[in-house]
């Protein structure tokens, strides 16, 4: 037994990663080994999440992985911890069909139960039928009680637990409407002010968490069976057994600094059982480490493109490796780097970067790209995200290798590049439980 925690809430900008920056750190004050997790693809909450807990987080995705890998890497993680928090994506029964990749069902596999964070900003005791709705909409899906997100007084918080009571939920307490709460942008970069201004938001919404909200209330409330039951025997989509080992241990090279930081935990950790992993940061002018395989994940590298443009020896042995067939796949920012050029503004510098793809790369008139892709590649079916705001000047002067899908089938215009055994595109690849290094085959 142990308290297993889901924040979700009633739709986006509820405040659910707020309450969870402050719920993680008033855990951890308390001398708790906290594990965190998020629910869906996202890379960017999950740093967050490492800031206040000082642990990884582990994303939960019921649309890139199995049933029984989510169940299997949330029990393998949360073994050591004393209590678990994962935060949800969107609204509670939000998904990119219906409820099939929501939080909702999240907390189904899991079994665990959620915490429901609600913005009252405008509204007082009509949050009663709302939150009756969502008692009794899915009723598998456990509400163990209920946060409040912008109460403006202790008499507004009473119509809310009013509100509570009589829809047949537990009120847990509010965070109060207070200035200076909003998190850094998302688009700062992983650097060291960035986190110390994400740090100095947490410790000010732990202390407003630990004031306003019954935290051991909370804990009893959701102090559940651990560990989680598996639907099925778990097995990989791959099968454990036939996963590809070379004979001797790869050297691999990941870049990760400022700029190239959207990882996820688990494709890192099957990287590390096939060799050993050096990290090398192309912003800080590190050399290109001696690699069998080189690792270019996504990230801000618009926001360093200056720095990047200086780095004229990693530029030149990313080239090298690349004409002598050296293993190379990139992603995202990952790709942005091995372009011909990065244009950051209008009528600002086109930055000239590595080169290995004759494609240019631009910020300007930038417009999200955002959704599940997945594609079949030598054989290897492909499951990951897109996120970002830049493009391709001219996405076909060289052709992609394979054909993208969005989450229901339909083809999107996303490519994916290969020169020699250099793999790179805008999708962010989940490989927690698929043979990565087929796509070289």
């Amino acid at each position: 037994m142990k308290p297993q925690i889901l924040v979700g809430a009633a739709t986006s900008g509820s405040g659910k990663t707020t309450f969870t920056m402050g719920l993680l750190r008033a855990l951890k004050k308390r001398g708790l080994k906290v594990q965190p997790f998020k629910c869906g693809p996202d890379y960017i909450d999950t740093q967050f999440h490492a800031v206040a807990a000082d642990r990884d987080s582990i994303n939960l995705d019921s649309w890139m992985a199995s049933r029984t890998h989510i169940q299997h890497i949330y029990n393998l993680y949360a073994e050591k911890a004393d209590v678990c928090v994962t935060e949800g994506v969107m609204g509670l029964f939000d998904g990119y069909n219906r409820m099939q990749g929501s939080t909702a069902e999240i907390a189904q596999i899991l079994q665990v139960p959620v915490i429901l964070v609600v913005n009252a900003r405008s509204s007082a005791y009509s949050v009663a039928p709302l939150l009756y709705g969502y008692k009794h909409f899915r009723p598998s899906i456990k509400i163990a009680g209920v946060v409040f997100n912008q109460v403006s007084s202790a008499a507004h918080f009473g119509y809310l637990k009013d509100a509570c009571k009589d829809a047949g939920l537990e009120c847990l307490g509010y965070l109060p409407q207070t200035e200076g709460l909003r998190m850094p942008s998302r688009h700062l970069g992983l650097t060291l002010t960035a986190k110390r201004q994400m740090d100095e938001v947490i410790e000010r919404t732990s202390l407003l968490v630990e004031q306003y909200v019954d935290i051991d209330k909370l804990l009893s409330l959701c102090t559940r069976i651990f560990p989680c039951q598996y639907t099925l025997p778990y097995t990989s989509e791959v099968g454990v057994e036939s996963m590809h080992r070379p004979s001797a241990k790869l050297r691999i090279a990941v870049a990760r600094d400022a700029a190239f930081n959207f990882t996820y935990r688990e494709n890192l950790d099957r990287l590390s059982e096939l060799g050993k992993i050096t990290y090398f940061s192309p912003v800080y002018g590190s050399d290109l480490p001696e690699a069998d395989l080189v690792y270019l994940p996504g990230g801000y590298p618009e926001l360093f493109a200056r720095q990047l443009h200086r780095r004229k020896r990693m530029m030149e042995q990313l080239r090298e490796y690349a004409e002598a067939g050296g293993k190379l796949l990139a992603e995202c920012g990952g790709m942005m780097f091995l372009s011909r050029s990065l244009t950051v503004r209008q009528g600002g510098t086109a930055y000239e970067m590595a080169g290995i793809f004759p494609i240019d790369c631009t910020m300007v008139d930038a417009k999200l790209h955002l959704g599940y892709r997945q594609t079949v590649y030598q054989g290897l079916s492909l499951k990951g995200h897109e996120f970002h705001y830049s493009s391709v000047v001219c996405p076909d002067v060289i052709p992609s290798v394979a054909r993208l899908r969005n989450a229901k089938g339909n083809e999107v215009n996303t490519p994916l590049y290969r020169y020699r055994n250099v793999i790179a595109g805008y999708t962010h690849w989940y490989w927690g439980e698929t043979d990565i290094l087929k796509l070289w085959e």
